[in-house]
């Protein structure tokens, strides 16, 4: 479970996503200390984090859920769908394509971890 979005410069557009919240051109996400993203409208918020991944011609988003708590199908979903349309709205230019993955595929997926 994992969103992709294919860049040359992952660093470059983490960095653009960071100053565009902080800008207040993105206004439904907020990331904290630790760089992970949450999705702000109030029935969505901090239900779950996305965690960047740098890779090689990607920046992958890992899906963090909260400790003893199943991770819906729902909030999996708004939280990639909602992200990915951030991503197209805003950096379309720059990432060739952009999708989500429907299960988790190696140690880029992380399914919970937040206390």
């Amino acid at each position: 479970m994992a969103l992709i979005a294919s860049t040359q410069d992952p660093y470059g557009l983490l960095a653009a996503i960071k100053k565009a919240i902080d800008g207040h051109e993105i206004d439904t996400w907020s990331y904290d200390k630790e760089g992970d993203f949450t999705h702000t409208p109030s029935q969505w918020k901090n239900l779950a984090r996305l965690r960047p991944i740098i890779d090689t011609g990607n920046l992958k988003f890992g899906i963090l859920g909260h400790k003893d708590v199943a991770l819906s199908k729902a909030t999996y979903s708004v939280y990639h769908g909602r992200f990915i349309e951030m991503l197209l709205t805003h950096f379309g230019g720059r990432i060739p394509s952009v999708g989500a993955t429907s299960k988790p595929i190696s140690k880029v997926d992380l399914v919970d971890g937040l206390a």
